[in-house]
């Protein structure tokens, strides 16, 4: 089953560049299929390079809501899919004293009283939405469980009212930084795509469209320097988003070019460790770049 947002792959980038994210050809192809076949999307890169912008993307293309499961180590069932509300529950039974206990538990486990969370909102209503799964990775391997029940035949079963069918599916991205591997179940019901940092060509472009009063040969000369940042051992290398906020940066600061004193009384916007700012400050050489 199709969601049917994109008629081709160039529909694609022409739409989701509309919308200020510019997709390479590989992530262009690679949504549009997702689109057509109806799979979800697993989508895995460093951290900053626009995982889930691209998420953010396509919902504003499609005129969908976004639903959004934030993961992280510790959540569950009833963060993830649905629990009932308990306190609700309780005044209802209190409410209901004179009332047989089958009467009331008929009525306390009802559609009154569950409480919806990302995975099974998604998958209800006729409206148009876009499901993202960010940071897979960081949730317990237990939580995949469900999500394997919910991406396979886009259901949920709830024991008290029976299965809940998706009227229609959702475009469902999933997003990892690869700090565990995923199972390969769950890698198997999804199209894969891996997001690295850009082509210098691209990058420059995506910075004169975030930053567009900055001057091209500065922005050009960002993204360079920040190249050659990526090259060095650092800790944490910079991602496409500390591109931007350093053109951003540079704007504000009134610079003309990328001499010495501006990048190193700036390298603290691009780099985010100490010894990696001391290791760029040494070896960085501006004429080289």
């Amino acid at each position: 089953m199709t969601t049917g947002y994109f008629t081709s792959v160039d529909d694609v980038a022409a739409r989701l560049a509309a919308t200020g994210y510019l997709a390479s050809p590989a992530v262009a192809t690679t949504v549009f299929l997702a689109d057509r076949l109806g799979k979800p999307l697993l989508v895995e890169g460093p951290a900053g390079v626009g995982k889930t912008e691209l998420a953010k993307a396509v919902a504003a293309v499609a005129d969908a809501r976004l639903v959004r499961l934030q993961c992280y180590e510790g959540v569950d069932e009833s963060r993830a899919l649905y629990e009932w509300n308990h306190a609700k529950q309780l005044l209802r039974i209190t409410a209901g004293r004179d009332e047989s206990w089958d009467e009331t538990r008929t009525d306390i486990f009802s559609e009154e009283f569950l409480l919806s969370r990302p995975l099974l909102t998604a998958i209800r209503g006729a409206e148009p939405k876009v499901l993202l799964i960010d940071e897979t990775d960081k949730a317990d391997v237990e939580v995949e469980g469900l999500l394997l029940e919910v991406l396979s035949d886009f259901q949920v079963t709830v024991p008290e009212l029976g299965t809940i069918s998706a009227e229609r599916r959702p475009f469902v991205v999933l997003t990892s930084n690869a700090s565990r591997e995923l199972s390969e179940a769950l890698r198997r019901r999804c199209l894969f795509l891996h997001i690295g940092f850009p082509e210098e060509e691209l990058e420059r472009r995506i910075v004169r469209m975030k930053v567009p009063g900055l001057d091209e040969a500065l922005a050009a000369s960002v993204v360079r320097v920040v190249g050659a940042l990526r090259a060095m051992d650092l800790r944490k290398v910079p991602s496409v988003a500390e591109t931007i906020d350093w053109a951003r940066t540079l704007l504000a600061l009134g610079a003309d070019t990328l001499d010495e004193t501006v990048v190193r009384d700036s390298l603290g916007v691009v780099l985010k460790h100490q010894d990696d700012v001391l290791k760029a400050a040494a070896k960085l050489d501006l004429d080289a770049v």
